[in-house]
């Protein structure tokens, strides 16, 4: 397989060559992203990133022609996603932020780019107040981008009623969009099959979820569900999509304690055909689609190799060609044009941050696109190693463990930082992430617990997370502190937890209730008050899912929340907040900086200007990781 390059991104400016990559390589978003070829295979959408600037780019691959489609910031304007409708005609989601008086909020809206038309983006959901009474605030839920009709898509806006979608088909060349069904009561969402028929309406109140099914004959929703459970109950099913017939129905649901993949039948719901399951892992990926026929030809999984498992014999042949290529790699099969000729992948290993490859499968070639992130690649890239530890109560915990390059300069017990993710129902993967890779690179051990709590161990391990935040999820990070002093990989005199939302919760509270472990604590968006947080809800659709994730005991609220923990502190804590985050408040950390500054607390603050809650801003990300980095040096490195 050739590796000659074809069709590169634009020419970045050469750095000289050094041993270590510098921060900027690291605070950087990826220099390309969100690869997406047309159905015929002649032109490639995807985002560049000039400096902090991103721009959606389409290049035609026969002339190497290429538009730039949108420029974002990610900070007053965010490319939230795009798909081909058609060989000619890529759909955009895009998010704004809004301002009305004092009142500034987010919105999305909805474009077209026509490479046969005007080649500029065009609003594809224009107001028309004869037809609509709400000017909708997100306007790019597209429930199918009906594959068998190039020249419409199928929306689902509030238009109508608030928080009630109607579906409307919209004509991708002309803008008329026909209204095709209307709100329903308590429908946030509507499912539709492979032929664009809506089929199946969502439903979430209180705490419960239901599936109903839509019958289209009667133009009305069943009576019974498909599927009623609560939100947090090991019964949950999770509809995943429907097959080419109309009436398989692909989902995941409960097997023996793990999320599995099982098909069934519309008409005889409860009749399962169990798929795949994974002894160890939840199945944490979804069904894939042939882009050839249309067809269910697989599913994707982490913990498979290249992260998908075919059923198509002719995707099962490129991927295994791929492997030989490729080998000791992470191959992804991320599209392919419809005559199943031009692919895209995507590889990754333990010397390859994340690579997009341009391949043909008649010519047998394979082409070099773009890196993720062109400077840690090879000796710079550290990569992961998965470990595994026992909690103080016995439950097994997995974390992954980056290490500092060998200079001869540092040896272990390195310094060490404990590094806990956000949600905190989520996980860590082995796969690159900027936070790890950056402190490891400067001479810190990185760990990375998947406490219990974590989402992908299946029913009972996140359960672990329900009402419990500050207790044992809280330990099993002191724990992992124990773990590495003992495998003598961390000095027991130098460490610190550093985290990001759920994660600078986590953070903060290792100080309060293991100073004696932890010598510094850093947060990013981290949650403060937890009591805030549950009185906060009930301005919101979802409050009794909050009440109960969190719990209502108010005195455990009280007391495992770091506001009111301030007595407690004895080691320094660095707080960075976004001005504009809308998942965990700003006056979480000005409310416990000021609280910190009052008691003679060592503490530092750092908002940032107009920030959100994913460091989405390059520049933001860089304020961010440097302000962390130059604390640890601080609080560590100086012992």
């Amino acid at each position: 397989m050739s590796s000659a390059p074809h069709a590169q991104v634009a020419e970045q400016p050469k750095t000289p060559e050094v041993s270590q990559a510098p921060i900027e390589a690291y605070t950087s978003l990826p220099l390309v992203s969100q690869v997406d070829l047309s159905p015929n295979g002649t032109h490639l959408a995807f985002v560049q990133n000039y400096q902090g600037t991103l721009v959606l780019n389409i290049t035609n691959l026969k002339t190497q022609e290429t538009l730039p489609v949108l420029k974002s910031d990610n900070k007053e304007v965010t490319l939230n996603w795009y798909d081909w409708a058609n060989n000619n005609t890529l759909i955009v989601a895009a998010g704004y932020t809004q301002r009305q008086r004092l009142l500034k909020y987010h919105s999305t809206q909805l474009f077209k780019f026509d490479l046969n038309g005007t080649k500029k983006l065009e609003n594809l959901l224009p107001t028309r107040n004869r037809n609509v009474n709400n000017a909708a605030q997100f306007q790019d839920n597209v429930i199918s981008m009906l594959p068998d009709d190039p020249k419409h898509i199928l929306v689902a806006v509030d238009f109508d009623t608030v928080n009630r979608p109607t579906v409307f088909k919209v004509n991708v060349d002309t803008k008329r969009r026909e209204r095709i069904l209307r709100p329903r009561r308590n429908i946030s969402d509507w499912i539709a099959d492979r032929q664009g028929n809506v089929r199946i309406g969502y439903k979430l109140q209180d705490t419960t979820i239901s599936y109903i099914l839509y019958d289209r004959d009667k133009n009305s929703l069943h009576d019974k569900p498909l599927y009623q459970f609560d939100v947090f109950s090991p019964e949950r099913i999770t509809i995943l999509g429907f097959g080419q017939d109309g009436d398989t129905l692909y989902i995941k649901a409960n097997h023996k304690g793990k999320k599995a993949l099982f098909k069934t039948k519309v008409s005889q719901p409860q009749n399962r055909e169990l798929i795949f399951s994974d002894p160890d892992y939840d199945v944490d990926g979804t069904i894939l689609y042939s882009q050839i026929t249309g067809k269910v030809n697989g599913f994707s999984h982490s913990n498979t190799e290249g992260s998908r498992i075919y059923w198509d014999e002719e995707y099962k042949s490129l991927q295994t060609a791929l492997s030989s290529a490729l080998p000791n790699a992470h191959n992804v099969i991320l599209d392919k044009s419809q005559d199943g000729d031009t692919y895209v992948l995507y590889s990754s290993s333990n010397t390859d941050s994340g690579t997009y490859y341009l391949g043909q499968r008649k010519a047998q070639s394979l082409y070099l696109f773009a890196p993720q992130h062109p400077e840690i690649q090879d000796a710079t890239y550290l990569g992961k190693q998965r470990h595994s530890y026992k909690a103080r109560d016995g439950l097994t915990i997995e974390g992954y463990l980056t290490l500092p390059p060998d200079t001869g300069s540092n040896s272990a017990p390195y310094p060490t930082i404990i590094l806990p993710h956000g949600g905190p129902m989520a996980r860590d993967y082995a796969d690159f992430d900027y936070w790890s890779e950056l402190f490891a690179s400067r001479g810190y051990a990185v760990f990375q617990p998947n406490f219990r709590g974590s989402y992908g161990y299946g029913y009972e391990f996140a359960q672990a997370a329900m009402g419990a935040w500050g207790e044992a999820m809280q330990n099993d990070l002191q724990d992992a502190a124990h773990y590495l002093i003992g495998q003598k990989i961390a000095n027991k005199d130098q460490i610190c937890v550093g985290g990001g939302s759920y994660g600078g919760y986590a953070a903060v509270m290792a100080v309060v209730k293991h100073p004696k472990t932890f010598q510094c604590a850093a947060s990013f968006a981290g949650v403060m008050d937890l009591e805030s947080v549950v009185s906060r809800a009930r301005y919101y659709t979802n409050r009794e899912v909050v009440e109960k994730q969190f719990g209502d005991d108010d005195d455990k609220l009280e007391n495992n929340s770091p506001i009111n923990n301030i007595a407690a502190i004895k080691r320094p804590i660095l707080l960075i907040h976004g001005e504009d985050d809308k998942v965990v408040p700003v006056s979480h950390s000005r409310r416990m900086y000021d609280d910190l500054l009052d008691a003679k607390k060592a503490v530092h603050y750092i908002e940032l200007e107009s920030g959100n809650h994913h460091l989405s801003y390059q520049a933001h990300r860089h304020t961010t990781l440097t302000a962390f980095l130059t604390f640890f040096d601080t609080h560590l490195k100086a012992k």
